[in-house]
């Protein structure tokens, strides 16, 4: 699930980054070890095949066969195809997460409209942000695996209680008429639950019943914007040519980033080394770049970068219930505190200047005595 490493640099200090270098959770050593090792073993093989098994003319061939690979390797758009892939990558991932659906404002809502603490109100309360965690939590179980596994079917919501016995009987008898999803009918029974207090006059007038059906309907929208994320992907043919784009290059690279015999003078090789830094160090910061698209282009699983789904269910379920549903000595009395007497002073409270505006700071430019040279 998400590694959060933000506290570790809320303050810059010299060398405060260092600390996250080294975590491994969710780190880029994480992810590219197991590529960066059986690059390494490509690389030695064939480097020890040329220094100790080859003849002196098969060798003259290695090396022309090397140098010709280097050239024509370079010919790859790596850096564009990579760097634009993981632009979109990023951008694609920050708006599923704006996409994710927070019942909070229509909890809110409810408990501001929906005054009351008769058994009418507060069922309707409840009811209302029951039907809205429910359409979350169905949605949730069509893309995040964590939650499907919590909740495979309509029994395991009715146990958990998002359901009653007669909408779990509604929702099969549904399921046999259409083969559709069904994520949209709990908010359909909110708005309807909504309707009905406007009627009964639990709620005092058209506006705000507006308010609190158009919070519902754009929750069922961000709901709809995360089934769509999961049914439209970044095109196939794109993310298969960036992988092999990369993957070639560096193939390649085993062979045109060989060291060679420095005594027949070839351009470019003039000392042979036996640890390929820089080659290891292009391959660290290339692959490691494909690895943050990969871990990022579905953010619904279980990986280190993955969104917590199942801590949200629980969360979302616990705050609507404690918004939508406060109770009276949960919503503070209405008195005069200490502004209402007097206002901040020099001699009561430290004041903080505030910032000074950039053209304050150029006064002296526009001063009508300023001397014009």
């Amino acid at each position: 699930m998400t590694v959060r490493y933000a506290h570790l640099v809320s303050d810059y200090r010299f060398g405060s980054f260092l600390r996250i270098l080294f975590r491994w959770k969710g780190s880029v050593y994480k992810m590219v070890w197991q590529d960066m090792l059986v690059y390494v073993l490509l690389y030695y093989a064939i480097s020890l095949v040329y220094r100790f098994a080859l003849t002196e003319e098969e060798r003259r061939v290695f090396e022309k066969v090397s140098i010709h690979v280097s050239h024509f390797r370079n010919l790859i758009p790596i850096s564009f195809v990579l760097g634009f892939y993981v632009s979109v990558i990023v951008t694609r991932w920050w708006g599923m997460y704006t996409s994710m659906p927070w019942p909070d404002t229509a909890a809110i809502l409810l408990a501001t409209h929906i005054q009351g603490e008769g058994s009418r109100a507060r069922l309707a309360r409840v009811t209302v942000a029951r039907y809205v965690n429910m359409g979350i939590v169905m949605t949730f179980t069509m893309v995040a695996p964590a939650v499907k596994a919590k909740f495979p079917g309509y029994q395991e919501l009715l146990e958990a209680g998002f359901l009653t016995e007669n909408e779990k009987e509604i929702l099969e008898l549904l399921d046999r008429k259409s083969m559709q999803h069904k994520t949209y009918l709990p908010f359909l029974w909110a708005c309807r639950v909504v309707d009905q207090a406007r009627r009964e006059g639990l709620i005092k007038d058209a506006l705000a019943q507006k308010a609190v059906t158009d919070e519902i309907l754009r929750l069922r929208g961000c709901c709809g914007e995360l089934l769509g994320w999961d049914d439209y992907n970044i095109p196939l043919v794109y993310t298969q040519v960036v992988t092999i784009a990369v993957y070639t290059f560096f193939l390649f690279s085993v062979l045109g980033e060989q060291f060679l015999d420095p005594a027949q003078k070839y351009p470019n090789n003039i000392i042979d080394l036996y640890v390929p830094i820089f080659s290891l160090l292009q391959f660290f910061f290339y692959i490691g770049w494909l690895k943050v698209a990969e871990s990022l282009i579905n953010p619904f699983g279980e990986d280190d970068h993955d969104f917590e789904f199942a801590s949200l269910v629980s969360r979302h379920l616990e705050m609507t219930y404690l918004l939508a549903d406060a109770q009276e000595p949960e919503i503070p009395l209405l008195v005069k505190n200490k502004a209402w007497y007097s206002a901040p002073s020099e001699e009561t409270e430290e004041r903080i200047e505030p910032p000074t505006r950039s053209a304050f700071l150029l006064a002296d430019q526009f001063s009508p005595h300023r001397e014009v040279v």
